[in-house]
């Protein structure tokens, strides 16, 4: 298995990622880590999140339509995601879901999202 060079890109959006439970966009990350590298361009962050990506190092989310979001978490896991605020909480994988047999061999499956969507607490109370 080939090592993935740390560059001080990579580390810097590894450092801003690590533990982020807010499954930040690549325009979020950027924002964040060019405040510590003022000449670090969008393209270079987003081809350090797809580096990452392709390593297994972090996960791209398919939740959100209008841009990619990502999670530093890269175990299974599942996601919630409020309709108003757009808040996205991690779910632990409890049960494996698979597919009907007729699909099943149709697919070979390779990752899989399970997304619930729902008001969160704070949306409610507004």
């Amino acid at each position: 298995m080939n090592t993935m060079k740390m560059t001080p890109q990579r580390l810097a959006v590894l450092q801003y990622l690590n533990g982020n439970t807010q499954h930040p966009s690549a325009e979020e990350i950027y924002r964040a880590v060019s405040l510590q590298y003022p000449t670090m361009s969008f393209a270079t962050v987003y081809n350090t999140l797809e580096t990452l990506r392709k390593a297994g190092t972090i996960q791209e989310l398919w939740i959100d339509p209008l841009r990619k979001r990502f999670d530093p978490n890269p175990l299974p896991h599942n996601h919630v995601i409020c309709i108003q605020c757009k808040k996205i909480v991690d779910v632990a994988v409890e049960q494996i879901m698979e597919l009907p047999d007729r699909l099943s061999e149709e697919f070979e499956i390779v990752n899989s999202q399970v997304t619930f969507f729902g008001i969160c607490s704070a949306c409610k109370k507004q």
